[in-house]
């Protein structure tokens, strides 16, 4: 499975980088599946609903299924996160998979990066950023595009990947 990184520090435009990605590469025909990194709990169910109850009962998974999604929650009750990789084995078969998130993993990444935050580029010191997506110029000895010349950064990730 071909995959690609979007990273990047907190506020740097991660996640619309990778919403406009994702847009933009289906638009072209390929299918796309992502996987997000969160430093925090996150919870996709609400209390009180039958699938909550159901692991707050205990289960290890819960499976909710209905006509236009499925959503698998699994409980890792103070097991270790799962790494990378094994997340990807999960995933069914796609042309692209966009990763937001996972800085110190070693696939091929695109730094997003705003100047406003005052925080340092990643991509000086991490030799896995191929590219930087920035919303002021700079000069790196990789490439630079504007943040939001999406089209220009899907061109890019798409020749990296080989489709």
């Amino acid at each position: 499975m071909r995959v690609y990184g979007v990273t990047g520090w907190k506020n740097a435009g991660k996640t619309g980088l990778v919403e406009r990605l994702v847009a933009e590469i289906t638009g072209r025909g390929y299918t796309v599946s992502t996987v997000k990194h969160a430093h925090h709990s996150v919870d996709v169910d609400h209390p009180g609903t039958d699938s909550q109850r159901h692991r707050a009962a205990g289960a290890s998974e819960v499976l909710l299924a209905s006509g236009q999604r499925i959503a698998l929650m699994q409980e890792l009750r103070g097991a270790p996160e799962p790494k990378l990789d094994t997340l990807l084995s999960r995933l069914s078969p796609v042309d692209l998979v966009l990763i937001e998130g996972f800085k110190r993993e070693r696939h091929p990444k695109i730094e997003a990066f705003r100047a406003e935050p005052g925080n340092p580029l990643i991509a000086t010191d991490d030799d896995t950023v191929r590219a930087v997506a920035s919303d002021t110029p700079l000069e790196l000895d990789c490439p630079v595009f504007d943040l939001d010349d999406t089209a220009a950064i899907a061109d890019f990730i798409l020749e990296e990947v080989g489709l």
